[in-house]
C-alpha cells in the first residue's frame, strides 16, 4: 500500500516537475508559432472536392479521399480552429500557472525579506559606487542621507552604531511581481475567449426597410433567438462620385423589447449599437430588392409655391395641390446611366445613381415624361412645379452582424493584466542603496553602494546624481 500512494505521489512530482518547466514554454511558444505561420499560408474551409483532386495528384487517387478526410479530420485546413491549435494555448496557460505557483514563494519571500546591511567587502564588489567626504558630523550626515533618499523616493533605514552605520534603501521590489502578473493574464485570457466560443453568439441577419426579426443566423446556420425584435427603419448607401464602390453605408434600426421602442439609433461601417448583451455592426452585405410595396418618396413644390410631401407606390398617381396637373411614377432605375449611344441603361443593381420615370398629364392629357434623379437637382424642375425625388423606401435591404461574447469581460481583464505584469516587469526596477557613514574627525565618509536588476547605465546616472546631492549638502 505504501508502495503505491509512494509510486503515485512520484507520479504526481513528475507530471508537476514537467509542467513546471521553462523549457515546456519554449516548446509550446514554438509549436503555436509554428503552427499560426502555417494557419496563414493553408486556406481556410478548403473545398473537399478541390483538395481530393490536388490529392490524387500526390498521393494517387485511391488514397486521396482517405488522406483527405484525415487531413480534414486533423483541423489542417482550418488550423486556428482545430482542437489541438487551441489545445496548445490551453497547455501553456495550465504551463504557466504551475510556473507561477511554483517559483512565487520564493518571489514573495524575497519581497517581504528586509534588506540586509553590506558588509565591508560588499562595497567594492557593487558596482554602482561612490566615495567622498562630507564637512558634517556623522548624526547630521545621516540625517541628511535620509532626507536627500526621500526626496528620491526611497526610505532610509539607519542600521549600526553612532561612529559606524549604514543607510538601507529599498525600491521597485513589487517589480518582481510582474511576471507572475504576466502568467495569470493568460490563462484569464483564455477562459475568456473559451466562455465566449462556448456561450457567444456569432451570426448576422438580413432586414429590408421597415421589417424586423427577432432571430440571427449563425454562421453554422442554426437560428438564435434575441428575445426582442431589430427593426431596420431606413437603409442607404453612399458612394464615390461616378463609381459604383460605397463610402459609407448606414442603417436606422429600432429596438423593439415587450411591444415597446427602448432604443434607437444609427450605425455606419465606424459605429455599432448593443442592447441586452448583443452587439450590432453594420455589414457590406446590403442592396436593393424590388418589391410591390416600396414607397416613393417625393417633396413636391407647386407653381403656387405649396410644399408637399408625397408617398405613393408604383403605377399609382398624385395631384399637384391647386391644380388638375397630375403625376404617375411609370418606372424606376437604381442606378440611370448613358452608354455609348446615348441611351438610358441600368449598369448595376445597387442604388448608385436612383431614378424615377413619371408621366405628367394636365386635364386628363399626357403633358410629359421625364426621369427624376435624386442625385440631380436638375432634373427637378418639371412642368408640375420643383418634384424632389428623395427616396424609393423599402426596397432595399441591411446586412448586420449580430455578436454577443459573455466572456469580453474576462478578455479585458485579461489584457489589463498582462498591461500591467509587463509594466512591472520591464519599467519597474528593484533598486537597492546602501550608504555607510563613518567618522573621519572632523568629517565624514559616504561610501555609497548600488544594484538594480535592470537598466545598470541608468543606475550608474542616478547614483551619481546622489552622490551630488549629497556633497552639495555638505558644502
Amino acid at each position: 500500500m505504501d508502495k503505491t500512494n509512494g509510486a503515485k505521489r512520484d507520479l504526481v512530482a513528475r507530471v508537476w516537475f514537467f509542467l513546471a518547466s521553462g523549457k515546456l514554454s519554449v516548446i509550446i511558444i514554438s509549436a503555436i508559432s509554428f503552427t499560426a505561420g502555417m494557419g496563414s499560408v493553408i486556406g481556410r474551409q478548403v473545398s473537399p472536392d478541390n483538395s481530393v483532386g490536388l490529392l490524387s495528384r500526390i498521393v494517387g487517387a485511391s488514397w486521396a479521399r482517405e488522406v483527405n478526410n484525415a487531413v480534414y479530420s486533423a483541423g489542417l485546413t482550418d488550423i486556428y480552429h482545430s482542437w489541438w491549435f487551441i489545445g496548445l494555448f490551453f497547455l501553456l496557460a495550465v504551463n504557466l500557472v504551475v510556473c507561477s505557483v511554483e517559483r512565487f514563494p520564493s518571489a514573495w519571500k524575497a519581497l517581504k525579506d528586509p534588506v540586509r546591511p553590506l558588509g565591508m567587502d560588499g562595497f567594492s564588489s557593487v558596482r554602482a559606487g561612490r566615495d567622498f567626504v562630507v564637512k558634517k558630523s556623522v548624526e547630521d550626515a545621516l540625517k541628511t542621507v535620509c532626507s536627500v533618499l526621500g526626496k528620491k523616493g526611497f526610505k532610509g533605514v539607519v542600521s549600526g552604531s553612532e561612529g559606524f552605520a549604514q543607510v538601507i534603501a529599498e525600491k521597485g521590489g513589487y517589480g518582481r511581481l510582474g511576471v507572475f502578473v504576466t502568467h495569470i493574464s493568460i490563462p484569464v485570457l483564455l477562459i475568456g475567449v473559451a466562455i465566449g466560443m462556448r456561450f457567444g453568439v456569432d451570426g448576422s441577419m438580413k432586414l429590408m426597410e421597415g421589417e424586423s426579426s427577432s432571430v440571427v443566423y449563425t454562421n453554422k446556420g442554426a437560428e438564435f433567438p434575441l428575445g426582442f425584435e431589430i427593426r431596420c427603419d431606413d437603409f442607404d448607401a453612399a458612394f464615390y462620385p461616378e463609381s459604383e464602390y460605397p463610402k459609407d453605408y448606414r442603417s436606422l434600426l429600432t429596438v423593439i423589447d415587450d411591444g415597446r421602442e427602448v432604443l434607437k439609433k444609427e450605425i455606419g461601417s465606424d459605429s455599432s449599437m448593443t442592447y441586452n448583451g448583443f452587439t450590432f455592426y453594420q455589414s457590406s452585405n446590403y442592396g436593393y430588392l424590388p418589391s410591390g410595396d416600396a414607397l416613393f418618396k417625393f417633396r413636391v413644390t407647386a407653381p403656387s409655391g405649396h410644399n408637399e410631401d408625397v408617398r405613393l407606390k408604383f403605377n399609382e398617381s398624385f395631384s399637384v395641390a391647386g391644380t388638375d396637373i397630375g403625376v404617375k411614377v411609370v418606372d424606376f432605375s437604381p442606378a440611370l446611366g448613358l452608354n455609348e449611344s446615348n441611351e438610358l441603361f441600368t449598369f448595376a443593381q445597387s442604388m448608385i445613381n436612383p431614378a424615377v420615370l413619371v408621366e405628367i398629364t394636365e386635364g386628363g392629357r399626357l403633358k410629359s415624361r421625364l426621369w427624376i434623379l435624386k442625385n440631380y437637382p436638375d432634373t427637378w424642375n418639371t412642368d408640375a412645379g420643383i418634384i424632389e425625388f428623395k427616396d424609393l423606401w423599402g426596397s432595399q435591404y441591411t446586412g448586420l452582424l449580430v455578436r454577443k461574447d459573455p466572456g469580453i469581460w474576462m478578455v479585458y481583464i485579461g489584457c489589463l493584466l498582462m498591461v500591467i505584469g509587463l509594466y512591472l516587469s520591464l519599467f519597474v526596477r528593484h533598486t537597492c542603496i546602501w550608504i555607510r557613514v563613518m567618522n573621519e574627525g572632523d568629517m565624514t565618509r559616504l561610501t555609497i553602494a548600488a544594484s538594480a536588476d535592470k537598466n545598470a547605465r541608468g543606475l550608474d546616472r542616478r547614483i551619481a546624481g546622489l552622490a551630488e546631492a549629497l556633497k552639495r549638502s555638505g558644502e
